[in-house]
């Protein structure tokens, strides 16, 4: 067997670039590039830190960490599986979470509105008591909530067993069993019978014309958690629908819908609907208010 060319990381990333600029892969799940995404996972898979990738650069390597960085390019760059299901891990900020194909890769522009305490919209953070996630996932969405809202308690709904069981890996890790409640159910349908300030959710919107176009990439991901019907709103109307009866009345309800503007306008645009500011614009993330809800 001819040995393997490559003896260092500097090697190997060069390798990694190529091949999946070469193999046109989609980056949709953290990484923006190909050369990003080549070094998280090289360090990654040698243990190394994720921020310090020059001191390594010229390292030499063993044929099995040689071997076993060549398995995860191949990985990635063949079967197109998403690098946050070939380590095991995604991140949302500063938090990183546990993740596999029962649940999809964690991204939501929400993340970036919890350090702020969905500011202006919430003005007293310490006095929020009961917040509900819908679709929850892998529970990265309630954990941040649940750091950010100390005397909150978050129940985290998916209907998805499999979600559920990784979300309660997670939510262990973080030591947050004792305030976020994980139930399955079908949306409101096992929701206790209480009132919420927030109710936040990052359901499947993907319209059906989108789905029919999906990268591969996202394929691999469970697609009860991406398809939204056929204008993308399906599970979105029953949310808004649901709201209202349960929300406290200066309560809020948040919902993300990506690149679906133009459908939720159409759905929903009567109620008057805020967009919050994201660093991807204007578009992702709308809310309404309880007393706009009872106007549904």
């Amino acid at each position: 067997m001819t040995p393997n060319p490559f003896t260092t990381p500097r090697d190997l990333l060069r390798y990694a670039t190529t091949r999946f600029n070469t193999a046109k892969l989609f980056f949709g799940h953290g990484s923006a590039e190909a050369f990003d995404e080549a070094a998280y996972l090289i360090l990654h898979t040698l243990k190394l830190p994720l921020d310090k990738l020059e001191p390594f650069l010229d390292a030499k390597l063993l044929q099995s960490e040689v071997a076993a960085v060549m398995n995860v390019i191949d990985r990635r760059s063949i079967d197109r599986v998403p690098a946050a299901y070939i380590t095991h891990e995604a991140w949302l900020g500063t938090y990183n979470f546990y993740v596999d194909e029962r649940v999809i890769v964690p991204r939501s522009f929400i993340a970036e509105l919890i350090p702020e305490y969905f500011s202006p919209w919430v003005p007293e953070p310490e006095s929020v008591e009961n917040i509900l996630e819908l679709c929850t996932g892998s529970a990265c969405l309630s954990i941040m909530m649940a750091d950010a809202f100390p005397s909150a308690t978050v129940d985290a709904v998916d209907i998805s067993a499999d979600a559920l069981a990784v979300a309660r890996r997670n939510v262990d890790t973080y030591k947050l069993a004792d305030r976020i409640n994980l139930i399955e159910s079908d949306l409101y349908a096992n929701v206790p019978a209480k009132k919420y300030k927030l109710i936040v959710s990052n359901p499947p919107y993907v319209n059906s014309q989108s789905m029919r176009s999906l990268p591969q990439e996202y394929l691999a991901e469970p697609q009860i958690a991406l398809d939204g019907g056929s204008d993308g709103m399906d599970l979105v109307r029953k949310i808004i629908a649901g709201a209202a009866e349960r929300l406290t009345d200066d309560g809020i309800l948040m919902i993300e819908i990506g690149n679906e503007r133009e459908y939720a306008e159409a759905a929903f645009g009567e109620l008057g609907l805020t967009w919050l500011t994201t660093s991807a614009g204007d578009d992702m993330v709308f809310l309404l208010t309880a007393e706009q809800l009872k106007l549904v």
